[in-house]
């Protein structure tokens, strides 16, 4: 037996469980929150144009990429640093502002990665109450101690789609000591009709705010593992010392640069995003009376919460047959959501589909 034993912290993550993906028969995969649409097609040429120049690295700063971010979103390039995915990001903040001794507070019902981030530099993970399953800005200000060094927020929230609202983003940075750093997870920002413009204000005029984004979410570039994120330069310089230097691939620099220009697929994609899901809400609060709650959501996805926990209407059940049926969708019980079950919002054809199976399954039960 190997004598080599690792940090007594990370024994004790739980590590990043993806969305299950499709078996050996076709399946509608509703569960990892990617566009049904896809991603650009200019995206695409781009990414394929690229495919000759394996044999070089890729600019460790992505230079060109971060121009077009800054000019997209109207921001200075200089204070802004991408990584592999946004994942990668939120793992340098705590990487680069936390450790043994340190708190971290996150939200219940968070993004599962705040939490392994927190526990891979040694910090204490200190969870705040929700509110109806949202952000519960009094709870996380309780919390704050001497100790807390970061606070995570994802707006709008993943897994459940809630949304906090602006003046209480404000409230809870005004609450925070100044040697604590503010991450503020934006990934489904893009979903916003107003696209968050305040958070960015937020972090200009601030020098403890960070905002994160992604490319794997509207964008549709989840396989090229895309993120960047906005701060003060006193954070991006800290985040730049730590990152790897070579990131964001060739390709994925190049197809994420087109992505920003086809900005008409943006539209299409938060339009489709918006039609289906509220004809998604609409046909699951017709299914109320069999003991389900759907969360309104912000987001690409809705989270449904099933007052059943131990027969065949749990959660747990209604998943297993529902991927008898075809359907992946997520089931959370390693984020405390062991009664409820997230759905992306997928092609028309999918989403039909799903409340199809959906209703039988609990009109069966009945019978």
């Amino acid at each position: 037996m190997s004598k080599l034993t690792p940090k007594p912290y990370i024994s004790k993550i739980h590590a990043y469980v993806p969305g299950k993906a499709g078996g050996a028969k076709p399946m509608a995969k509703l569960s990892a929150n990617e566009n049904p649409l896809g991603c650009s097609k200019d995206a695409s040429k781009a990414a394929a144009e690229e495919a000759a120049n394996f044999a070089r690295y890729p600019n460790p700063a992505a230079n060109n990429l971060r121009i077009a971010i800054a000019d997209h979103y109207g921001l200075e390039s200089e204070l802004i640093v991408c990584g592999t995915g946004s994942d990668e990001l939120l793992n340098l903040a705590a990487q680069g502002y936390a450790g043994q001794g340190d708190e971290i507070i996150h939200v219940r019902y968070g993004f599962a990665v705040y939490d392994i981030a927190t526990r891979k530099v040694g910090a204490a993970s200190i969870i705040a109450p929700d509110k109806d399953y949202g952000t519960d800005v009094d709870a996380i200000l309780k919390l704050v101690t001497d100790k807390t060094r970061i606070v995570f927020l994802a707006n709008p929230n993943n897994p459940t789609g809630t949304l906090t609202p602006q003046s209480e983003i404000e409230r809870l940075h005004a609450g925070l000591p100044e040697d604590c750093l503010f991450v503020l997870d934006q990934a489904y920002g893009e979903y916003r009709d107003d696209d968050g413009p305040n958070a960015f204000d937020l972090a200009r005029t601030h020098d403890n705010v960070l905002i994160t984004r992604t490319f794997s979410k509207i964008y549709g570039l989840a396989a090229e593992r895309i993120g960047w994120a906005y701060g003060h330069a006193d954070i991006i310089d800290t985040i730049n010392r730590i990152r790897g230097p070579f990131n964001v691939t060739t390709i994925g620099q190049a197809a994420a640069i087109a992505a920003l220009k086809d900005q008409h697929f943006i539209i299409e994609s938060r339009a489709h995003n918006a039609k289906w899901r509220d004809w998604m809400m609409q046909e699951l609060s017709r299914l109320r009376n069999h003991g389900l709650t759907a969360i309104p959501s912000a987001g690409n996805f809705i989270m449904v919460i099933f007052a059943n926990h131990d027969n065949s209407l749990s959660a747990a059940s209604v998943n297993q047959t529902l991927i008898e049926m075809g359907f992946i969708v997520r089931h959370l019980p390693g984020q405390g959501l062991a009664n409820g079950l997230r759905i992306t919002i997928g092609t028309e054809q999918e989403n039909r589909g799903f409340i199809q199976a959906l209703r039988s399954i609990l009109e069966d039960d009945e019978n």
